[in-house]
This record gives structure tokens, C-alpha cells and sequence, in this order.
């Protein structure tokens, strides 16, 4: 077979025809260059309003979180720094709530609600001194201020300066015959000293002032409390709280007779709604946990809770010893709190004065969780779906209120002092062993809230 040799004009032809035989170059793009992507960040002003809006609508972690960028971006903003302080208290961090007003104060000294709400931040971490040396600070720039002089006023009452705390209500009174939070305080100073006629004549003055405030029943309940008047103590509280379904005084000492009878769900009702309300108080969160601990027999996952709600107080006031041998009871009663248990038992068994009868139950009772863990053997069967523990009759509490309903609650006149109304305190509430000191107080040691005008804002200032 012969190779044909191809004709150049051929080539030429095939050329032609396909057009070429390398490969075109693409044609060239104009570059041009890239345009940087420009992101816009809020302002200040802008972070700053959506902080008060989450505030307004009860988000609180996001308030904070707004209003730590307005102050990452102007840190010398008073009104920043004294909002991060309210939320820090609305949020039981009494430490960083402390810190925040400390800054603002440095800011603006002349602070009005800052001095109020550091003052009483002291308060509640037991600093009495340091609030009167503050509230004392500030009164030098005007001596008559009411809302100034009736927080020192419940400083000196606290720190058991009655003599200061009486001065100091009637300075106001001198100025200002008709305030109701300086005869509240002066009631208090009274009550404290176990002057209940005086305190109760004083209580009454102040209902006149004002019949809405729930601050003078919850005054008179406790009066009548200390008399063992426990009906009308009741019918008292629940006027409280039928004027101000919030107020956590109240709810509170209705907790604490609950409490004290062993109703236990109306007591985690009432000291539950407190921890909401008040989560700055370490007492509030202990009463509570007495009510949760109080049902573990039947439902051990409450033991569980209140071992954790126990926790709450320790970090709300580190070393509380009722709080310490609570939480190791209470988490004893499930085997998903064993191992804090023993923790818990170690520490509670540390604390100075534990009796001997005490350390033999709390070995007692490690001894058992030792050798359950060892052989791994599980905890009491629990009911497959726990129900709400409830009283097998009337309870204490309800024959209180039925007392109440049937008998008018006025109180007596004024100046007068009430008969005792017979009968034997309730035995303390808690199904807990007292090791270490661990029995929760009965009713009638529930602290009496001290009238605390202006010092906890509705919501932050909202000037920039």
C-alpha cells in the first residue's frame, strides 16, 4: 500500500476551511479590582436601646450582653455601668452588681440611685458598715433626704444600732409627719427589740397613712406571729399579697407557716415564687429548699432539688452550715446524688460544735452509701410517674386560713397588747436529721423584711 503525500494546497484548503489548527487564546477580561464588603456594626446608642428593650422584655442575659459592648465602647458611661448593676442584682450577683455600682459611684459620687442601690447591695452581703459609712457620705450634701435617711435608717436597724436607727426615723418624721416607710422602719426598730404594742401602735399610724401598702400587713402580720396569733398573722400576710400578688415578703412568711406545719406544697409554692422575685436573698433560697427536702420520702428527685437549691444559698453566702448539712442529706435521698453526698457529709461534719450523736449519723449514714455504691445496688424504687405529694386532710396552714375567714383580722387597738393565744409553737419543718445544726427555723423566725424605699429601680435609666 502507498502513502499518499498530501498536497500543501490541501493543507492550505483544510486550513481554511477549519479555520486553525492551534488553539485560540481566550480573549482578555478587563480586571478590575475587588470592592472591600462593608459591614455595619451598631453604635453605642443603638446597643444601648436594644439593651433596654430586652430588659423590658425579661431577657436579662441579653440586656447584659448589650450593655457590657456599650461599655467595652465607652467605659466611662455612668448610666452603663449603674444599669449593669441592676441587672447583676436581678440576677442574685451581688459580687458583680457591687462592682458595677463601685464604678459608677467613682463616676458620678452625687449618684442618687446608685448610692440607694449599693447601699443596698451591702445590705444583703451583711456589709452594715459600709452602708452607713456611704448612706452617712452622701447625707453630707443634704442632710433631710428622705430616701437617703430611711435606707441608713434600716443599715443601723440591721447592724442592731437601734439607738442610731430610732434617730434617724424620727429625723425624717420631724421633716416629713406623713411617711409611711419611716414608720415602718421605726415599727421594725421596735419589733426588733420586742416592743410589740409600740411597734403594733406605730404599724397602725401607718395604715392610716397608706391602707394599700403591703409593707404595713406584712409589719402586723409578724407582729401578730410573735404573739402566736397565727391566724390573724395569716389573714394579715395574704392581705399583702392580695394588694401586690408579687410581694415577696409576704409570699414569703406565708412559705415559712406553711412551712412550719409541714405543708410542703404550699410552702414550695410560695418560697419558689420568692427565689423569683428576691434572688439576692440567701433565706429565701433556704427556705425553699426545706420545702423541697421535706417531700424526698416520696418523691427522692425533690431531695435531688433541694441539694441543689441548697447550692444556691452557699453561693449566695459561702459557709451557711444549715446549707451545708442540708444539701448533704437531701442529695443522700437519691442515687443520683450520692457522690455530692458524701462531699457534703465530709463538710458538714467538719463544722465546729457538730455534736457526737451527730457525726455517728452522718458516719452512719456514708457507711450505707459506701457499701450501696460497692455492691451497685440502686436506690429506693421511685414511683414510675411521681405525683405531687399531697396532705392526706386539712393542713395546719389550711385550718389557719378557715380560722381567718371566719374571724374578722383587724387588729387590735393600737397601744394594746394581744393575749397569747395558747398552744405550743409548730415543731420546726424538715424530715432531715438535724446533723450539724441543719433544722430549718419554724415560722416564727422569718426575717422581716425591712422597708426598703427606692432602692431596687423598676428597670436601668435609660439616659445615654
Amino acid at each position: 500500500m502507498k502513502l499518499k503525500i498530501v498536497a500543501l494546497s490541501a493543507v492550505a484548503s483544510a486550513t481554511a476551511f477549519t479555520g486553525c489548527v492551534t488553539t485560540p487564546e481566550p480573549p482578555k477580561e478587563e480586571v478590575k479590582p475587588v470592592q472591600p464588603q462593608v459591614i455595619k456594626l451598631p453604635s453605642p446608642k443603638e446597643n444601648f436601646d436594644k439593651a433596654i428593650a430586652a430588659f423590658d422584655a425579661g431577657n436579662l442575659d441579653e440586656a447584659k450582653a448589650l450593655f457590657t459592648k456599650v461599655a467595652e465602647k465607652a467605659p466611662n458611661n455612668i448610666v452603663t455601668q449603674y444599669n449593669l448593676g441592676v441587672i447583676a442584682e436581678r440576677q442574685g450577683r451581688l459580687v458583680d452588681a457591687q462592682g458595677h455600682y463601685e464604678a459608677a459611684r467613682k463616676l458620678d459620687p452625687k449618684h442618687k440611685p446608685t448610692l440607694l442601690n449599693l447601699g443596698k447591695v451591702y445590705r444583703l452581703q451583711d456589709k452594715f458598715q459600709e452602708a452607713i459609712a456611704l448612706y452617712e457620705e452622701a447625707l453630707k450634701d443634704d442632710e433631710f433626704d428622705v430616701e437617703l435617711n430611711n435606707n441608713l435608717t434600716v443599715a443601723y436597724r440591721l447592724a442592731k444600732n437601734y439607738a442610731k436607727a430610732e434617730e434617724t426615723a424620727r429625723r425624717v418624721l420631724s421633716r416629713t409627719k406623713d411617711n409611711p416607710d419611716a414608720y415602718k422602719n421605726l415599727a421594725l426598730i421596735y419589733f426588733d427589740q420586742g416592743n410589740l404594742p409600740l411597734a403594733q401602735f406605730i404599724s397602725a399610724n401607718a395604715k392610716k397613712l397608706d391602707e394599700k401598702d403591703p409593707g404595713v400587713y406584712n409589719n402586723l402580720g409578724l407582729i401578730f406571729l410573735q404573739q402566736q396569733e397565727k391566724r390573724q398573722a395569716l389573714a394579715q400576710f395574704q392581705k399583702a399579697v392580695s394588694l401586690n400578688k408579687d410581694f415577696a415578703p409576704s409570699l414569703f412568711n406565708i412559705g415559712a407557716m406553711a412551712l412550719s406545719y409541714r405543708d410542703y406544697l404550699t410552702a414550695e409554692k410560695n418560697l419558689g415564687r420568692t427565689t423569683e422575685l428576691d434572688p439576692t436573698r440567701y433565706e429565701n433560697f433556704l427556705a425553699y429548699a426545706w420545702a423541697l427536702d421535706g417531700q424526698k420520702g416520696k418523691d427522692p428527685k425533690k431531695g435531688v432539688k433541694a441539694g441543689e437549691v441548697f447550692e444556691k444559698v452557699l453561693s449566695l453566702k459561702a459557709g451557711q452550715n444549715d446549707a451545708i448539712c442540708g444539701a448533704a442529706w437531701a442529695y443522700a435521698a437519691d442515687k443520683s446524688g450520692w457522690d455530692k453526698a458524701l462531699g457534703f457529709f465530709e463538710k458538714c461534719k467538719a463544722i465546729p460544735g457538730t455534736s457526737e450523736q451527730d457525726q455517728k449519723l452522718i458516719d452512719n449514714k456514708v457507711k450505707g452509701i459506701l457499701a450501696m455504691q460497692k455492691s451497685g445496688q440502686q436506690a429506693p424504687k421511685e414511683p414510675e410517674k411521681p405525683k405531687p405529694v399531697a396532705p392526706t386532710g386539712p393542713s395546719m396552714l389550711d385550718k389557719a386560713e378557715k380560722e381567718a375567714e371566719s374571724t374578722p383580722a383587724e387588729a387590735p387597738p393600737a397601744g394594746g397588747e394581744t393575749p397569747p393565744a395558747g398552744g405550743t409553737t409548730p415543731p420546726p419543718a424538715g424530715a432531715t436529721p438535724p446533723a450539724g445544726g441543719a433544722t430549718p427555723p419554724p415560722a416564727t423566725g422569718a426575717a422581716p423584711a425591712p422597708a426598703d424605699p427606692n432602692a431596687a429601680p423598676a428597670k436601668p435609666e435609660e439616659k445615654k
